[in-house]
């Protein structure tokens, strides 16, 4: 009798590598990369682990295939016939949007540089700078420059975000602004600086703001 409705609970449609992906995404937005586990899977699915591993090879498959999704969701929502500086400023922002509703996909990224999610993402930005006149000389090292900015700061800020997720920001911004104020003012001139506009700081805008400084200096090359 267990075996009859445990077979009855069975998924009884096609099981495929993309809907194997959707639902280790889901496990993955929900819980972390410690989220993802066979079990947790083959019980989401209610499928066995031979019907999961018959279309991927391991958890680490499936992370990259995850992560292959989401970047390629963002890279088909580039303007191919937009103006190369602003295609640079919507792709940074997307994946900035992308990381922070996917923390494990910043991790995933900063981990495997050499997979294809990560060169994808360098394939474009660099033919977007290309494309933008930045001399072959300084080329190489530009996209570099604005691969570790947009991961890093996009990585960052997703981990801070789900480390402090139910926090009260504003009670929290506003904390750290008045330590900063209180901070001796010969040692720390900046921050206390800072501090001043700490309570009402934008991740967003601020992860933004750097994208123009850099396409600002990008624009002084020759």
């Amino acid at each position: 009798m267990a075996n009859r409705a445990a077979a009855r609970g069975r998924r009884q449609d096609g099981l495929s590598r993309e809907v194997i992906i959707r639902a280790a995404t889901d496990l993955l937005d929900s819980g972390g990369e410690s989220a993802l586990t066979l079990r947790a899977l083959t019980t989401r699915l209610k499928t066995g682990y031979g019907a999961v591993y018959h279309h991927v090879a391991d958890k680490n498959d499936l992370l990259a295939a995850a992560t292959d999704e989401v970047v390629a969701r963002v890279l088909d929502g580039v303007a191919v016939d937009a103006e190369p500086r602003e295609a640079l400023r919507g792709l940074a922002l997307a994946l900035f949007d992308e990381i922070d509703a996917h923390p494990w996909v910043g991790a995933q990224l900063a981990r495997h540089p050499l997979e294809s999610a990560t060169l994808e993402i360098y394939e474009c930005v660099g033919r977007l700078l290309d494309a933008l006149a930045v001399p072959e000389r300084a080329l190489v090292d530009a996209a570099g420059a604005l691969m570790n900015y947009v991961l890093g700061v996009a990585g960052q800020n997703a981990a801070q975000a789900r480390s402090a997720e139910g926090a009260d920001r504003a009670a929290f911004l506003a904390a750290v602004a008045g330590r900063w104020a209180r901070l001796d003012p010969d040692r720390y001139p900046f921050v206390r600086k800072a501090a001043v506009r700490l309570p009402e700081h934008d991740d967003r805008e601020q992860f933004l703001a750097g994208i123009d400084i850099f396409l600002a200096g990008v624009a002084t090359l020759s």
